[in-house]
Parts: C-alpha cells; sequence; structure tokens
C-alpha cells in the first residue's frame, strides 16, 4: 500500500486539479419545434426524439 513520504505542495496539488472543471452541456437545435435540447435525448418541448413522438 503507498504511503505518502512528503506533504504535496500546494503548487503541485492546483496543477493536478486544473482539469477539474465544468463543462456547458452541449445543445443542439431541435428539427421538429427548433427548442435548444442535448443531444441524443428527447426534447422537453414537443417530446420528439428522431422524429418520433416519445413522450
Amino acid at each position: 500500500m503507498a504511503v505518502q513520504q512528503r506533504r504535496n505542495s500546494k503548487t503541485r496539488t492546483a496543477k493536478r486539479r486544473t482539469h477539474y472543471k465544468l463543462t456547458a452541456p452541449a445543445l443542439v437545435k431541435c428539427p421538429q419545434c427548433g427548442a435548444l435540447k442535448r443531444q441524443h435525448r428527447v426534447c422537453g418541448e414537443c417530446g420528439f426524439y428522431n422524429g418520433v413522438k416519445v413522450a
């Protein structure tokens, strides 16, 4: 089992954590109603997915 030998500096910890960030979800326009929706999901406005009424 690995045991830490020395304390990591704040700089080293920050360098490791630079990629821990939130990204905005990619939105596309619904072909049926034109509302913005997330890719590969049912449209919340009209309920269509891939040209088929789902909800």
